[in-house]
Order: structure tokens, then sequence, then C-alpha cells
């Protein structure tokens, strides 16, 4: 009889809530949670009910059909659905980006993820245009970049106007968004207990750290810990727990991490290798240095480094040609639709866009794609700024010499589908740095600095190291030797030949004179000086 339970009675307390009607209910028998006052699709008017052709928003997010909201507004001036002022002027045309390839869907203009009902939406006030808020809040507000990711233009943060909170609800539907009394109250115990968490683990490490630093009364355990090497991977090689599941295997207790091959380790994560590389294109018209930035973009260098030394790239021409635009080549078919990574035919690699660097100007040097991760050997040069390319394409160098051939390749004549008609070709590639080269060279010479002193501490340490400032040796268990030398032997001489003077004068000096007796003083008390 009770609320899914197996009692033959009903509480107070059941009767009293909010979603239950009797005598004792009182008035929240008549309330209305707000979590579930709007079940309304971003896709649909919020007056008309229906699916909208030409949305517009108010400055609060809610959204409306511009055929539907115009007459209301002017005959009334109020909003719709909770009758505050409102103008047409502050009606804000809002742009989604509809993708052919997702049914027909709505997607973020940047990331391409389709929207749904849980994904919260945002729009920018100034330009209409629509994002997912993780996209805002990556690629704007966390890298303090105020400027529309696709029209470029200047906004604020209060510019950002939220459409849909992200569970279905459509902000500002029927009622500002409030959450239920119960949901807050759920919402204190979980913050509560995570507080008692940290602050038991807290404690715990407290404790731990100073039952550490009491003397222990036994004797040290005289197992070292060997330090990890440079390629060590942050997960195990697995060999204990396949052990411990397999009789197949041979029993192995330790828990040894993964080492990673040198490929594996250069480009397990950026801002690894900072050392900027050099290469040289050699084309039919001309020379071209560039740049190559391996710090945002690993590998996309080392694919196009990789491609280069196994000659991939000699002969291959520039099959596309658009005049202030970009100039695009890498792919030996020729065709456009060809070419493959240095790891494979069918192993196209990620993109990578956590660098600052924007197509910005003349000459940078981005991987060409034909949709999100499909980076192979293709890449172009642009004649100009491309802004709306930025975090579509991996930038991975930049045009340092050679814009004069750059200008003589954006000149080369074209057909009618932007193809060279004369030979336009790249030579040959030749790389001047490698940068990942580079990076193992100092990691090796710092190695091998680092053996060397190790070597020198075990034996007493460089000769320079090997002494005091006052001149005194030091042994190799680091206790300074008593030899006799520095400024201390000069102090210790003048004092020696001091007092041996001074005892050569008293025995020549013959019989030495009796002391004076006290001069006798008044009667009297005196000062009882001599009691």
């Amino acid at each position: 009889m009770g609320k899914g339970t197996d009692k033959l009675y009903i509480t107070h307390s059941e009767w009293s809530s909010a979603d239950a009607f009797g005598a004792s209910a009182g008035a929240n028998a008549r309330k209305v949670d707000p979590s579930n006052r709007n079940n309304l699709p971003f896709t649909h008017c919020a007056l008309t009910l229906t699916p909208w052709s030409h949305p517009v928003c108010t400055p609060g997010g809610r959204i409306f059909e511009l055929t539907a909201i115009l007459p209301h507004v002017r005959e009334h001036g109020t909003d719709p659905v909770d009758n505050l002022p409102l103008k047409t002027s502050e009606l804000v045309k809002l742009n989604f980006t509809k993708s052919e390839g997702k049914e027909g869907g709505f997607v973020d203009p940047v990331t391409d993820k389709s929207f749904t009902a849980s994904t919260r939406l945002v729009a920018i006030r100034g330009t209409g245009n629509v994002f997912a808020w993780e996209t805002v809040e990556r690629l704007n507000i966390k890298a303090k970049n105020w400027r529309d990711l696709v029209s470029e233009i200047e906004f604020g943060r209060g510019d950002v106007i939220v459409l849909q909170e992200g569970e279905g609800r459509v902000t500002g539907g029927v009622g500002k968004e409030e959450e239920s009394a119960k949901v807050q109250k759920a919402k204190d115990v979980v913050a509560k207990k995570r507080a008692e968490r940290e602050n038991g683990s807290s404690t715990a490490v407290a404790t731990s750290a100073s039952a550490a630093t009491r003397p222990a009364a036994s004797a040290p355990s005289s197992r070292t810990t060997a330090p990890l090497p440079y390629n060590a991977a942050r997960h195990s090689n697995g060999l204990a727990a396949a052990s411990f599941t397999s009789t197949g295997l041979t029993p192995n207790t330790s828990t040894a991490p993964t080492l990673l091959t040198t490929e594996q380790y250069l480009l397990s994560r950026p801002r690894l290798v900072k050392n900027t590389g050099y290469a040289r294109l050699l084309t039919t018209h001309g020379t071209l240095n560039l740049a190559l930035y391996p710090e945002n973009a690993p590998k996309a260098v080392w694919n196009f480094i990789t491609l280069a030394k196994r000659g991939y790239y000699n002969g291959v021409s520039f099959h596309r040609n658009i005049p202030n635009f970009m100039l695009q080549g890498g792919d030996p078919t020729g065709t456009g639709r060809g070419g493959e990574s240095c790891w494979g035919k069918e192993k196209a690699f990620a993109d990578e866009f956590e660098g600052p660097q924007k197509h910005d100007g003349r000459g940078v040097v981005s991987m060409a794609n034909k949709g999100k991760g499909t980076n192979t050997s293709q890449f172009f040069f642009t004649y100009r700024a491309a802004p709306h390319l930025d975090r579509k394409h991996t930038i991975f160098g930049r045009v340092v010499k050679g814009l004069d051939t750059l200008d003589r390749l954006e000149k080369v004549p074209v057909d009618e589908k932007d193809r060279p008609t004369e030979r336009c070709a790249i030579e040959e590639v030749v790389i001047f740095v490698d940068p990942f080269e580079e990076f193992l060279k100092e990691r090796e010479g710092k190695e091998v600095e680092d053996l060397r002193r190790e070597v020198l501490r075990k034996e007493g340490g460089a000769e320079d190291e090997r002494t005091t400032w006052t001149g005194k040796r030091i042994r190799g268990d680091g206790k300074a030797e008593e030899d006799g030398a520095g400024v201390g032997k000069y102090l210790k001489a003048a004092s020696a030949g001091s007092a041996a003077k001074i005892v050569s004068e008293e025995w020549e000096g013959g019989d030495m004179a009796p002391p004076g007796k006290k001069a006798k003083k008044g009667g009297g008390f005196g000062d009882f000086s001599g009691w």
C-alpha cells in the first residue's frame, strides 16, 4: 500500500509529499515541479509548439518562429510566455549548422558533433551562431579567445545566450528553470559526503606523514627503488595480472611499467619536443624554406619528415591551385583522392589543435583532410589569412623564406577545376634540422653528463670540488684532511714561534726576582677584602 513498499499503511510524510493529494498535503498538492514544466525540444517554437523554419531567440534564450513572434511583439510588446517586456530589436536571428551526412540534423560548426536533447546549446548574441557549450567553454572562455569561432567577430561574456540546458529542457520555455527541493537536497548530501571524504583523506595523509617522520625502531629496509627510464609509460605491462588469471604464463609478481618505443615516446603527448625543425622544398618554380613546429603538432611533423626522408614527395605535383586562397599537394596520384601516412594506407592520424597557431597570413602550412581525423600525406600552403580553417586543419609549419616562389606558384594558370595547366610540382624535399633527432641527442647528452657527475661524486668529486676554500682536501667520506696546508698553517707557526721565544727569554734571564711584599694598609676593618 505504501509507495514502493509492502507496508499496509501510508505515512504522514508520504501523504504530505509534493506528488500527493490529500487532506495532509496542503499547498503541496497544487505545486508544480519546475523541473517538469517544459519538455519542448529546441527545434520547436515556444509559441506555436511546432517546428520552426526561421528561428529567433530572446535575450533569455527562448526560441520562437520569426513569423509567429513578430506580430505578437508588435501588437503587445511582451514575451508571450512570461509577459515580460520585449522589443523586436532584442530578437536574435539564430544560425544553425545543418549536416547532410547526419540524417539532416543540426551539428556544432566546429566539432561537427550532433545536437541532441542532452546537449547544452548556446548562441552568440552578435552573430546568432549556435554552438555546443563544450566548444565555447574550451575554445573561447578557457582560451580567452573572445571571437566567434565562425565569423571571427568579437563578443563578450554576457553575449553568450543559453538555448538549452542539456536535459532536453529548453531555457525559458514556460518559466525560469529551478531545481526541485528533492534534487537540491540530494546535491547537498552528495557535496557533504564528498567534503567528508576529502577531509578524511587529508587527515589520513597527515597521519601517515607524521608517522613517517617518527624515528623507526627497526632497521631500514635494504630495498632500493630503481629510477624509471625516460620512456616508461604510465601503465604497467600487465604481466602480473595476466599470470594471475592464466596458468599458461610464468608467475610474475612485479608491476613493471610498459616501455614505449622511441616513436611512441616522442608522440605520446604534445609540448614534449620544442625544437623547431627546418626543411626545404625544391619546386619547379623555386625554393621554399619551411619551419616545422612539433611542439603543438608532433604527429603531423613526424609524418611529414618521415615521408620526406623516404622520398615520398619527390616528383609529386600540386594538383590544386586556387589564387588568393591556397595551393595543395602531396598526393602521388595527382588526383587529390590518394596519399597515405607514414604508418600505412589505412592509418590516418588524428587532428592536433592544441597550439596557438592559426591561419593568420600567407605561407601557413597545414594538413589537408576530408573530415575529422583523416590526415594522410596531403598538405597545402595558404595565399592569405583563412580564419575559417582554424580548428579544422592541423597547422604544422610556415614558410620562412621563399615567398617570391609562392607568388610565382600562385600565378600559374589553372583550368575550371583549379588544376594547373602547366607542370607545377615538388622536385625534392630536404630536411635540414630534424627536431626529433635533436631532442634525442640532447637527452642522450644530458644522460651522459648525469652519469659523469654521479661517477665523480662517488670518487669524491672533481679536482676543484675536493678542497675547501681554506685549502683543505676532502676525502671520499666527505671529511676534510688535516695536512697542515692552507691559511691555518701560518697562524699555527706564528703562535708556536712566539711561545718558544718567550720560554727562551725566561730561561736566559737567570734567577727570577722574588715577589714584592704587599703594602701594609691602615688600621680598622677596612673593606673586609682580606677576610
